[in-house]
């Protein structure tokens, strides 16, 4: 922590714009306790490797599955019960359809391409896949860009990397990949169709049953400052809280706030993390969170 000429603290912060954190990043949620450096790259997660490996920020966003790394790791960040982002995920594996239909289980004995094998929305997905489709996943060998976030973690023998500068959309596309995990990055193409049969009412259907929305990201604070200033990570979940409220365009559905609100979606995410070998132990949810976090709200 450093600190302004009148004395304010100031928390490198690795935050990127979305519909619920515009108000603090635009000046429209403010603090007389703490100010935030927004010093963090774009995108954020470009930023997640630095934070854990080098407490490059003080604050800021995390992907869930990180977040957890770095506690069965031994990191030195505290979780708020604040999530930044999060969406249904049942649409984020696809499929070039010229190659013939593909079933779920159908790809047990292929190639399927993944950013990283910890991404947080290859998590979801393959959970998806795993405990509604009952597909075997240690049968897939998954096809990867690039190393975890944690320096401690090595991938399950079952992934293999991709040659340098690989596009997975396009390797998907050429019927390199039988099927490809992706976000945004999904092509907008007439013959991509999802894994999951008819993947926006399948994510319906789940969400009736189990009353989660798969958490992306969420606000962590370094340890330190937890300790050391309690009163400013109670401003920062004030300030997440509030412009949260102004937030427009926000989707009806969305991770709640507060801890045991999101109790359920964060054990889900501990339970698959463990089961996909992500996590080397199994972590609780309360462990996530201090004494000051774990109140909050």
């Amino acid at each position: 922590m450093t600190t302004t000429l009148t004395g304010t603290p100031v928390l490198r912060t690795n935050l990127a714009d979305y519909a619920v954190t515009k108000a603090m990043k635009d000046g429209r949620v403010t603090s007389d306790l703490v100010a935030l450096d927004y010093c963090g790259p774009t995108p954020a997660h470009n930023g997640f490797k630095a934070m854990v490996r080098e407490n490059a920020f003080e604050a800021g966003e995390l992907a869930i599955v990180t977040f957890l790394q770095a506690k069965a790791y031994g990191k030195p960040y505290v979780l708020l019960p604040t999530p930044i982002s999060g969406r249904f995920q049942h649409h984020c594996a696809g499929y070039n359809l010229d190659f013939g239909h593909l079933d779920p289980k159908d790809i047990e004995g292929k190639k399927v391409g993944v950013r990283t094998y910890t991404q947080t929305t290859a998590l979801w997905i393959r959970g998806i896949l795993r405990h509604e489709y009952g597909v075997d996943l240690d049968k897939v060998t998954w096809m990867t860009l690039g190393d975890g976030h944690l320096a401690e973690y090595s991938d399950p023998q079952n992934c293999e990397r991709l040659p340098k500068g690989s596009s997975i959309p396009q390797r998907m596309l050429d019927g390199e990949l039988a099927a490809a995990l992706l976000g945004e990055d999904m092509p907008k193409d007439p013959r991509v169709r999802t894994l999951v049969p008819d993947a926006q009412n399948a994510a319906k259907d789940w969400f009736a049953r189990e009353g989660v929305v798969p958490i992306n990201h969420m606000f962590v604070v370094h340890e330190q400052v937890s300790k050391e200033r309690p009163d400013i990570v109670r401003e920062l979940y004030r300030m997440i809280v509030e412009s949260r409220s102004l937030a427009e365009g926000v989707p009806a559905v969305f991770p709640p706030i507060g801890l045991e609100a999101n109790r359920k979606g964060i054990q889900l995410a501990i339970d698959w993390a463990l089961d996909q070998k992500i996590i080397p132990r199994r972590l609780s949810v309360d462990e996530l969170f201090d004494d000051v976090t774990g109140s909050l709200g």
